[in-house]
């Protein structure tokens, strides 16, 4: 990230594109003295005097470069852009920890354009993606897991996956964290002075207590090891499958899924040649549902192209929904794409039940024991699909919503050093366990310990700073 913690940064805050309100924010040790430039309180009064947050009416005018290179005073009237409410938020008690004044103007992209153009000519330079809240971060104002809750309560799809992101930005991760690395600090702490003191006969943890407190330490990280699958999926969402053979309706099933006519449905077998893929949620989970292309044996170029493709997202998907048409008998395709090994991982799904049926269980489970749950729909109808929604509900989210007592892992960064820290703490326990030098039992409790650091950002490097702040937006 270019450009140093001192400089005062501007940005645009809100969506490109016309609205209603537009919001520029600016912070730093100058940010008052920048603003001043090109705001003039209705008031008459200097902006360095306004009481902290609170709004306040204001004309917005054209920055006049020449005197801010010059250090003349300006003559003439001031050209006005807009009016606007301003609020100065006086640090620490802002967002990024310093000086911040935020100015509400409306919406449209040439005012806020000259805005930013005038702040910059004042002395402020436009913000790097996410540095507002990398300086929050930098300046104690939240925890690194925190910081990366922000970007996720913009992105969140649904209200669980904002309800997810609202839980880390309020630290509840990042106490959990600190409370199981706070352990392992105190471990380190008795390890590392029975080796200081070794000659003086000094006890300072026995060995069965060392081993009962590993033990409940790798309890807990196993446990949001755990929730990481489900916590990715509330945040990224889950990848659902459509296959079947042509013309069973899985287009119709997507169209009904999705409740718009999105896939094209028509009596001609093989109709979808390609992946189509519309996002949904489905009782409260982010899901992508693609519809395949339909699985048979086929000579036409395209249309193995597109199973080709049906089968590469058959195993990059969450979940696969086995779609068989129970008005005609089981066709060599079904009994195939049966007897795929994955298969036994589907949800296997009878569609058109509003028809007379010629489907048997008896076949059904003769070809398919593992299949327990058998669902029967009609896309057209429709009919069972609210039952269909809480089964794939309950196939990607087999704990329940409470499984995990509110603290989830949805971070594959947090993963990563979760699955350190416990290799970690496993490697220090056998180590106890098999009487070996407290040096090496040490080591793999700092591996640990550090690893845990690096979620809250307690340890972190620039290269993991630039990673994680890259994602975000310019203006937040």
């Amino acid at each position: 990230m270019l450009g140093a913690l001192d400089d005062t940064i501007c940005a645009i805050a809100t969506p490109p594109g016309e609205g209603g309100i537009g919001i520029l924010r600016i912070s730093g040790l100058h940010a008052l003295d920048v603003a001043s430039h090109v705001v003039r309180l209705r008031s008459g009064k200097a902006l360095h005097g306004l009481p902290t947050h609170r709004l306040t009416l204001a004309d917005i005018c054209a920055h006049n470069t020449n005197a801010a290179v010059t250090g003349i005073k300006a003559t003439g009237a001031p050209r006005f852009i807009d009016e606007a409410l301003v609020v100065v938020m006086k640090g620490p008690h802002s967002f990024t920890g310093e000086d911040v004044v935020e100015v509400q103007c409306h919406g449209g992209p040439v005012i806020l354009d000259q805005l930013c153009r005038g702040l910059i000519s004042a002395g402020a330079r436009l913000a790097a993606p996410g540095e507002f809240t990398k300086r929050a971060f930098l300046n104690g104002r939240l925890d690194l897991a925190q910081a990366e809750a922000v970007l996720d309560t913009i992105r969140a799809k649904t209200a669980r996956s904002l309800t997810l992101a609202q839980s880390q930005r309020r630290g509840e991760l990042s106490r959990y964290v600190e409370e199981i690395r706070s352990e392992l600090v105190v471990a380190l702490a008795h390890i590392e002075a029975a080796l200081d003191f070794s000659e003086e006969d000094i006890s300072f943890v026995r060995q069965d207590e060392l081993m009962r407190l590993l033990d409940v330490t790798l309890h807990k990280l196993r446990r949001l090891l755990q929730s990481g699958r489900d916590g990715r999926i509330w945040r990224e969402g889950a990848v659902v499958a459509i296959l079947g053979r042509p013309n069973v309706g899985k287009s119709s099933l997507m169209n009904a899924l999705l409740r718009s006519d999105r896939a094209i449905v028509t009596a001609i077998p093989g109709t979808t040649r390609d992946l189509l893929e519309e996002s949904v949620s489905i009782d409260g989970i982010p899901v992508r549902l693609v519809d395949t292309a339909g699985i048979r044996r086929t000579e036409d170029p395209v249309e193995v192209e597109g199973i080709r493709r049906s089968r590469l997202a058959w195993v990059d998907a969450d979940l696969a929904l086995i779609l068989l048409d129970g008005s005609q008998p089981l066709s060599d395709s079904d009994r195939a794409l049966l007897g795929e090994p994955q298969s036994a991982h589907a949800l296997l799904v009878i569609n058109k039940c509003d028809l007379p049926s010629e489907l048997t269980r008896e076949d059904l489970d003769c070809l398919c024991p593992t299949h327990r749950d058998i669902l029967e729909i009609s896309a057209m109808v429709p009919l069972g699909l609210d039952e269909l929604r809480k089964a794939i509900r309950s196939r990607l989210l087999p704990g329940g919503l409470e499984s995990n007592e509110g603290v989830l892992v949805s971070n594959l960064r947090h993963t990563v050093a979760i699955e350190r820290a416990l290799q970690g703490v496993d490697q220090g326990r056998q180590s106890v366990a098999d009487g070996r030098a407290g040096e090496l039992i040490a080591m793999d409790l700092r591996i640990a310990a550090d690893a845990l650091g690096e979620i809250t950002g307690v340890i972190t490097t620039d290269e993991i700073l630039e990673r994680i702040f890259a994602e975000f937006c310019i203006g937040k």
